[in-house]
């Protein structure tokens, strides 16, 4: 995802890679963030409306369910919980922090 973002963003300055420049030059000229901290914020915003939802609202009974049956082999796919407990690690913030979007994101902002 980071590659095409970064081909787009050549593409808006007229650029290519035979010219080389690196990665950095181009979002300081457009003052444009990495798309990977944009999907960070997204994914946390996401995951403090639904931790504020009542444990009654059907996006709070999904997170209950368990599925039964015989699971694929190879290595299972990465779930949407699993990302945030990812992110979570890396930013050092606890579900609590998550509800308070101020938190999350100042350290998204520091870690830019």
């Amino acid at each position: 995802m980071e590659v095409s973002e970064m081909r787009m963003l050549r593409w808006t300055c007229g650029k290519t890679m035979l010219d080389m420049i690196t990665n950095v030059v181009f979002r300081e000229n457009l003052e444009v963030g990495s798309i990977i901290n944009k999907l960070r914020e997204e994914r946390l915003r996401c995951f403090g409306h639904v931790l504020r939802h009542p444990l009654m609202t059907p996006a709070r009974r999904v997170e209950a369910l368990t599925v039964d049956g015989v699971r694929r082999r190879g290595r299972p796919k990465r779930r949407w919980e699993d990302q945030m407990k990812i992110d979570m690690k890396e930013l050092l913030l606890t579900e609590d922090m998550t509800s308070n979007r101020n938190v999350w994101r100042s350290r998204i902002r520091i870690d830019e």
